[in-house]
C-alpha cells in the first residue's frame, strides 16, 4: 500500500519534470532570441538594398542571410527535442500551434529572400513579411512565459519577452527609417508609424524594468551611451519633423542604420544576460529539487515512530516546535521532521508560488486583453494596428483611465458592435 510519503515523492518528481521542461523551453527561448536578432538585421539590410534599387548593401545582406540560416538550423533542432507525444506540457496546444506557424514561415523564408533579391517586392511588403515571421517567433516566447509554473522563472520570462518585444519595435524603427532615408523622401504615414514604434518601445521597456532583476536593469542603463542616444534622437527628429514629401538625404541611410544597429546590438547584450539568468535559475532550481528528492528517499527508508504517526493530531503550535524535536535517528535535521510537516511545508510553498505566479501573469493577461481589444477595433472600424492603439490611448487619457480598463470596456461592447460588412 502506498504511503503519504510515496505521493510526496511523486509530487517532487512532478516538480522536477516541470522544471526540466522549463529548462528546455528556456534554451528554446535563447535560440529564438538569437534568430529574431539576426532576422531584424536582415530586414534592415533588405530595406536598404531595396531602397537603393539593389545598388548597395547586397554583399553584407548575403552574409547576414548565411548567419540567419545557421541559427535557424539550431532552432529547428530545439523544436525536434520537444516532447510532442506525451501531451504533458501544460500549454502544449498553444505552444505547438505557435511553433507550427513559425515553421511554416521559416519554410517560406527563402521565397521572401528571392523576392527581395530580384526587387519584386517593395520595402513595405518585405518589411511586413519579416514582421509577421518575427511576431510568430515572439509568440513562441510569449507562450513559454505564459506556461511557466515557477514564479521566479515566470518573472524572468516576462522580463525577457517584453525586452525582446521592445527590441523588435526598435528593429522595426530601424527598418522604417532605412526605407525613408534610402528613398530620399518624407512620407507622413511612415513618420506616424515611427512615432508609434518609439512609444511602443518605451512601453515594453517599462514592463521589462518592473519584472527584471535590478542588476540587469542597471546593465541596460549602462549600455545606453549618451552620445549614441543623442545621435539617435537627432536622426529621429530629421525623419519625424520633415514635411510630407520633402527631400531626405539618402546618404544618411547608412548613418541611421549604423546608429540604430549599435543600440540594438547593446540591447542584444542585455537580452543575452536575461537569457543566461533564466537558464541558471532553471539549473539551480533543478539541483535544489533533486537534493530534496534525495532527502525524501532517505526518509522513506527510515522506520516511522509512533510520534510521527500521531503527529497528524498534534496541535499546530506543537507541530511547529516538533520540526526541531529530539528524534535522533541520525538522518539530519531535515529528515527528523514528520511526513505531515513535510507535506504542510510543501503545501505552503506551492500556495506562495501560486500567489506570486498570479501577480506575474497579470502582466501577460493585460497584454492579451489589450491585443484582443485592438483587434476588435481594427475589425469593426477598419483601423490599422497603430491607429487602433492610438485610439485606445486617447480614450484612456480622455477618461483618465488605465489602458487595460479601456480594453476591458471595448471588449464588453463586442456583442453590440455591428457586424463588419463583407
Amino acid at each position: 500500500m502506498k504511503s503519504g510519503l510515496n505521493f510526496l515523492l511523486a509530487a517532487k518528481r512532478c516538480e522536477i519534470a516541470e522544471l526540466q521542461q522549463l529548462a528546455l523551453t528556456s534554451a528554446l527561448v535563447n535560440v529564438t532570441g538569437r534568430l529574431v536578432h539576426g532576422l531584424q538585421r536582415e530586414r534592415g539590410l533588405s530595406n536598404l538594398f531595396l531602397g537603393s534599387q539593389g545598388l548597395r548593401f547586397g554583399e553584407v545582406r548575403h552574409q547576414q542571410i548565411g548567419e540567419c540560416r545557421q541559427i535557424e538550423a539550431e532552432l529547428r533542432a530545439c523544436f525536434d527535442e520537444l516532447d510532442t507525444e506525451s501531451a504533458r506540457l501544460g500549454n502544449g496546444a498553444r505552444l505547438f500551434s505557435r511553433i507550427a506557424y513559425v515553421l511554416h514561415g521559416l519554410d517560406a523564408l527563402d521565397g521572401l529572400r528571392t523576392r527581395v533579391q530580384t526587387l519584386e517586392w517593395t520595402p513595405q511588403r518585405a518589411t511586413e513579411a519579416y514582421v509577421r515571421l518575427i511576431a510568430g517567433l515572439l509568440a513562441v516566447v510569449f507562450e513559454a512565459a505564459d506556461s511557466a509554473s515557477d514564479p521566479e522563472i515566470s518573472r524572468l520570462l516576462v522580463a525577457l519577452f517584453n525586452f525582446m518585444q521592445g527590441k523588435e519595435f526598435a528593429g522595426q524603427e530601424r527598418a522604417a527609417g532605412s526605407v525613408l532615408f534610402a528613398a530620399g523622401r518624407a512620407v507622413a504615414d511612415e513618420q506616424q508609424r515611427l512615432l508609434h514604434l518609439i512609444e511602443s518601445q518605451e512601453r515594453c521597456l517599462e514592463v521589462f524594468a518592473e519584472f527584471s532583476n535590478p542588476h540587469v536593469v542597471a546593465l541596460w542603463h549602462t549600455t545606453q551611451a549618451s552620445a549614441m542616444l543623442a545621435e539617435l534622437e537627432r536622426l529621429r527628429r530629421v525623419l519625424c519633423t520633415a514635411p510630407h514629401g520633402s527631400p531626405l538625404n539618402a546618404q544618411v541611410s547608412q548613418a541611421w542604420f549604423d546608429c540604430c544597429s549599435r543600440r540594438i546590438d547593446r540591447m542584444k547584450a542585455v537580452e543575452d544576460r536575461l537569457a543566461l539568468d533564466l537558464l541558471q535559475a532553471c539549473e539551480q532550481k533543478i539541483t535544489a529539487a533533486n537534493a530534496e528528492l534525495d532527502s525524501f528517499h532517505a526518509l522513506h527508508n527510515a522506520p516511522a515512530t509512533e510520534a510521527d504517526v500521531l503527529s497528524f493530531f498534534r496541535a499546530p503550535e506543537a507541530q511547529g516546535a516538533a520540526a526541531f524535536g529530539t528524534n535522533t535517528q541520525g538522518y539530519g535535521l531535515h529528515l527528523e521532521r514528520s511526513i505531515l510537516e513535510l507535506v504542510q511545508e510543501q503545501a505552503r510553498r506551492l500556495q506562495t508560488m501560486s500567489e506570486e505566479l498570479d501577480t506575474v501573469r497579470a502582466s501577460l493577461n493585460e497584454r492579451k486583453l489589450i491585443e484582443r481589444a485592438k483587434g476588435l477595433l481594427m475589425a469593426h472600424r477598419h483601423l490599422s494596428e497603430e491607429e487602433a492603439h492610438k485610439t485606445m490611448r486617447q480614450m484612456a487619457m480622455n477618461q483618465n483611465r488605465r489602458l487595460i480598463e479601456v480594453a476591458e470596456a471595448v471588449l464588453a461592447m463586442a456583442d453590440v458592435l455591428p457586424e463588419r460588412p463583407r
